[in-house]
């Protein structure tokens, strides 16, 4: 009997055919790739964070200012290398094994479109070491808010990763999309303003103080 032939979905597809994965395979993949998401994710959405307030800790005096940047520097280079990036390869890791379980999926162009946002993820993983490294020289040029901006494009990424797993090739693009998105951003600018209000509030106290020791 003439084998039948291997029938080609992407260029890698044929190496992802040719492996023999048990049937439970696929559950355990699935499995350690959610928490390697979940791990990433929240290994991101942390370190923005801190990139927030070692910025802001320049503005502090001199002892305070080189006390807080030390330990902010250190808490960074600790959940990038201990808990994002590996987070990362976790994810990535399982995610391969999940294409070598259902290696149709890469002729779908639902899964062409998270291979996109994934990619735009690690691009801000990289980008978030490049940050790192940069606060650690002083060369930052990105001010805490531009930061508390960035600091909500993974959340947009996840929403639309999400999405594409859940739904796949029945996307949405009616009312209800368009309300979480419209969600999303309002999230974002409500965290835009809460910020610029604290600022503006700790000026107007300093300012109190100041003129109250001044009279």
């Amino acid at each position: 009997m003439t084998p039948a032939p291997l029938i080609s979905l992407s260029p890698f597809s044929p190496i992802l055919l040719a492996i023999s994965w048990p049937p439970s395979a696929y559950l355990w993949f699935k499995t350690l790739h959610l928490v390697g998401v979940v791990v990433w994710f929240a290994g991101l959405f942390y370190l923005v964070r801190l990139f927030i307030y070692h910025r802001e800790a320049e503005t502090l005096a001199a002892p305070l200012r080189e006390a807080f940047e030390d330990q902010y520097g250190l808490m960074e280079r600790r959940l990038a290398n201990i808990i994002t990036t590996p987070g990362m390869v976790v994810a990535v890791t399982m995610a391969i094994g999940l294409l070598s379980v259902q290696p149709a999926w890469l002729h779908q162009s639902w899964m062409h479109a998270k291979l996109v946002v994934v990619a735009l993820l690690l691009a801000y993983h990289a980008f978030c070491y490049r940050i790192m490294g940069q606060l650690q020289r002083g060369t930052c040029r990105w001010g805490a808010r531009q930061l508390r901006a960035l600091n909500e494009l993974p959340t947009l990424l996840l929403v639309i990763a999400v999405m594409l797993v859940v739904f796949k090739q029945q996307f949405p693009t009616g009312a209800a999309t368009w309300f979480l998105v419209a969600l999303v951003v309002a999230m974002a600018a409500s965290i835009q303003f809460y910020a610029r209000w604290r600022r503006l509030r700790a000026e107007r106290l300093a300012s109190q103080e100041a003129g109250g020791a001044a009279a």
